[in-house]
């Protein structure tokens, strides 16, 4: 059917309160929000969730690994329903934005319906995936990974964070596993509005971004074994030096990077040295190699490269050395007919836009892989994310919001 007309819109002031009122839950340090997936603050925040989806009418479903689905029925009970979402979960330093607006936009648009007296054919549901960060344990999009069945249940239950605790009992002492067998459900569509953690949109002062592709990514973990020893009496020539191993891998891969231009990223956020001490040369360095690229000829050269280079590097000063891939997708192109509901939904409402690849990884990624999917992204300002300081204004939510909204009720098919 066509997209419905331009008078249907969000209420952008409501989307906008419901951001400010779930930043309070789980706050950072400076403005942004602490709220990492299975703490106290992430179970406080699905309360508030699932309290405003209860009011606007919505049933509450939820799987083996937390995933919150909220239901608003369709008039065909056999209709396949359209899920809509993110995630609520943030990094230790994350913004108020990142993965909140997508599940809060997906309420809005639900209670846009309600407010409208809008019935759809299909179900709508929104979904607030678990785990998308990865921040406290890895990989990240973890939920959405085991629900397409690239992980199986009891690798997503035995992943650890840095203390040792595992995601099934750290999900079971939260209160938040459901009894849902994971991958179950059958989706007739995926739609995700993510804020865009990039500088594009913002620096061609574009509205909305119509996501094509998805980078694919390798997420390398590095161990690199020296010898614990006085930084001040230990002659240099006399050193195993696991720091200065990692240094020359991490200039090495940011050579690699280069080489691979255009459209190929790499670097490393996280590292920890043991024992940390000022005036003790490091026994173990363990670090993160995250490498990202469009292109899947590309993605598994600069990874061949890397883990080819860095034992030479390594065994040149006597360090040990060992690698495994902890995080990994391929690249992603979305559904051409859903990527185009988006860009006319756009063009419809008057809102200016351009074609973008997703840097990031999402959940949308993984749904990808078993019913069509695509994404809509807004600017954020400067292009920060992973930050406190991540900002978007109240105009770029709602438009993106109001796209998210046609795109969905056209996927949905509106009633009467």
């Amino acid at each position: 059917m066509a997209a419905p007309g331009e008078n249907l819109r969000i209420n952008g002031d409501r989307l906008w309160g419901s951001l400010m009122d779930m930043a309070k839950i789980g706050p950072g340090i400076a403005g942004g929000n602490n709220r990492q997936t299975l703490t106290d603050e992430d179970g406080e925040g699905r309360q508030l969730f699932r309290r405003w989806c209860e009011e606007a009418g919505m049933s509450m479903g939820v799987d083996q690994m937390g995933t919150m689905f909220m239901t608003r029925p369709g008039t065909d009970p056999d209709a396949l329903p359209v899920y809509v979402g993110s995630h609520l979960d943030t990094q230790p330093t994350g913004g108020k934005y990142d993965g909140v607006l997508g599940v809060l936009a997906a309420l809005e648009v639900v209670r846009s319906m309600n407010d409208l007296g809008i019935q759809t054919k299909h179900p709508i549901v929104v979904t607030n995936w678990a785990n998308e960060e990865g921040a406290r344990f890895a990989p990240a999009m973890l939920a959405s990974g085991v629900f397409a069945g690239i992980h199986s249940l009891e690798f997503g239950y035995g992943r650890k964070d840095p203390d040792g605790k595992t995601y099934g009992d750290e999900l079971k002492r939260i209160g938040w596993q459901g009894d849902e067998v994971v991958g179950a459900r059958k989706m007739h569509a995926y739609f995700e509005y993510h804020i865009e953690q990039g500088p594009i949109l913002e620096a061609e002062n574009k509205q909305i971004g119509v996501v094509t592709h998805g980078q694919g990514l390798w997420w390398l973990e590095f161990t690199l074994t020296g010898k614990e020893a006085h930084t001040g009496s230990t002659p240099m020539n006399m050193r195993v030096n696991a720091g200065l191993a990692m240094a020359r891998i991490l200039e090495m891969v940011q050579t690699v990077a280069m080489e691979h231009q255009p459209g190929a990223v790499g670097g490393v956020g996280q590292m920890k040295f043991s024992p940390n001490s000022r005036n003790v040369l490091p026994g173990t360095v363990v670090f993160t190699v995250d490498i990202r690229s469009p292109e899947l000829a590309k993605l598994n050269s600069m990874r061949a490269r890397i883990e080819a280079e860095a034992p030479a590097i390594c065994e040149a000063l006597g360090v040990g050395y060992a690698v495994e891939a902890v995080g990994h997708f391929d690249p992603v192109t979305f559904d051409p007919t859903l990527v185009a509901r988006v860009r006319k939904a756009a063009e419809d409402l008057g809102y200016s836009h351009m074609d973008v690849i997703s840097g990031a990884g999402h959940d949308a990624c993984w749904t990808n892989k078993v019913a069509p999917s695509t994404m809509i992204m807004c600017p954020c300002v400067g292009g920060l994310s992973h930050n406190e300081a991540e900002e978007i204004s109240k105009e770029w939510s709602t438009a993106g919001a109001d796209v998210l909204l046609h795109a969905v009720l056209e996927t949905a098919e509106i009633v009467g």
